[in-house]
């Protein structure tokens, strides 16, 4: 039995920005609807990995080996910090423009995966916040761990939809003027680097 404590809990994490929602606001903007569909899919599936660690009991691993920790995380902050590059090159995978992107949906999704894939605290999150809504039997702890990641996934992809959807409502007003693709461009950058300065600080 799933319960309405959890599905609060896990609504209230998934509304949190955080970024995925980023990610998939700038695609929204600066793509249209498809695109950050394509966008929220992929950062769905970015959390596979990570509900599989935590119910494998491999983020506890990452947890204590400082090694593999600090390894990923680097490979986050470069990626985010590429990602704030793409933000700011007038042709980048990330830019806003009034031209139509020709880019597939999967590698959008891609992208959005690895955002995910490169955060090493998401195992842990996973650690932290499944096991307290489990039943207590250990002979059906990791059904239950999946079943909760599951609906967490499915939560995921449904809320940013919808912020993908607002965006791309937003994107005709947005592409009326060039002063404001220019500053949103300049803020998604600014963003992503921020982000990984904040992932760069984290520690196991």
């Amino acid at each position: 039995m799933i319960s309405l404590q959890f599905l609060v809990t896990a609504v209230v994490v998934v509304l949190a920005p955080g970024t995925g929602v980023i990610y998939t606001l700038a695609l929204g903007l600066g793509r249209g609807r498809a695109a950050a569909a394509w966008a929220a899919l992929g950062c769905t599936f970015g959390i596979v990995p990570h509900l599989a660690a935590a119910t494998l009991g491999l983020a506890a691993v990452l947890h204590t080996s400082a090694l593999l920790f600090t390894v990923v995380k680097l490979a986050g902050v470069a990626y985010l910090l590429w990602l704030a590059w793409q933000s700011l090159r007038s042709d980048g995978a990330l830019a806003i423009s009034a031209e139509r992107s020709t880019e597939s949906g999967w590698r959008i999704a891609r992208r959005g995966a690895l955002i995910n894939i490169l955060n090493p605290k998401l195992s842990i999150f996973f650690v932290a916040l499944l096991p307290p809504f489990l039943s207590g039997n250990p002979a059906t702890a990791t059904l239950e761990m999946t079943l909760l990641g599951g609906i967490f996934m499915a939560l995921t992809f449904v809320v940013f939809v919808l912020y993908g959807l607002f965006a791309a409502q937003a994107r005709a007003w947005i592409l009326g003027s060039e002063a404001v693709m220019r500053w949103l461009n300049r803020s998604f950058a600014a963003i992503f680097a921020a982000l990984a300065g904040r992932l760069a600080l984290e520690r196991a």
